[in-house]
């Protein structure tokens, strides 16, 4: 089991609102680049998607629970099959979108029991306490060329210490697709 963290980043370690729905000033950079920027399989998860699980904070589910559930590409059909955990204290019924569920309990003791791998999108608080405890394996980070100089950072000052190895690197678009795993110990 590994835990595979994905994001939409800007060149300064920026990843709050790349679509624009958290309403915020530079909302939407992402988006600038037009749908097939983001559209797909961008992150190249393949048979993750069939074999694992999804991880999502609160507001990321709220958001996919009204967007992924309407579309029926080939993408959009592993989403909508993939099952889902929802790490919130508020959400009680996740039914507005298939194969999801509140998790049970904490969210790093879930993720410890979890035997599949676990893809986490979005969901920055979730990934902040993941990382806290060193748990998180891979970051595969769709990085566009906008400079925001302002927002929430992946790693913030004060984040723990991280030490990666690059094992790819693409460009994708208007973007590149690069694959960070952890270091060996």
């Amino acid at each position: 089991m590994s835990v595979v963290v994905i994001e939409f980043i800007t060149l300064d370690g920026i990843v709050s609102d790349p679509d624009g729905s958290g309403g915020t000033p530079a909302g939407g950079w992402a988006f600038r680049y037009g749908p097939e920027a983001v559209a797909g399989d961008k992150f190249r998860l393949g048979g993750t998607l069939d074999n694992g699980v999804m991880l999502l904070g609160r507001t990321t589910w709220q958001l996919f629970s009204r967007l992924w559930p309407g579309r029926d590409d080939p993408f959009s059909a592993r989403m909508n099959a993939v099952p889902k955990l929802v790490a919130s204290r508020t959400v009680t019924d996740a039914s507005a979108w298939a194969n999801s569920r509140v998790l049970d309990g904490g969210l790093v003791d879930a993720v410890r029991r979890e035997r599949r791998d676990v893809v986490v999108t979005g969901s920055l608080s979730v990934v902040h306490a993941l990382a806290a405890e060193d748990l998180i394996d891979e970051y595969r980070l769709l990085t566009f060329p906008t400079v925001l100089g302002t927002g929430r950072r992946l790693f913030p000052e004060g984040a723990p210490r991280a030490d990666l190895e690059c094992v790819s690197a693409e460009r994708v678009g208007a973007a590149v697709l690069s694959v960070y795993r952890r270091a060996a110990r």
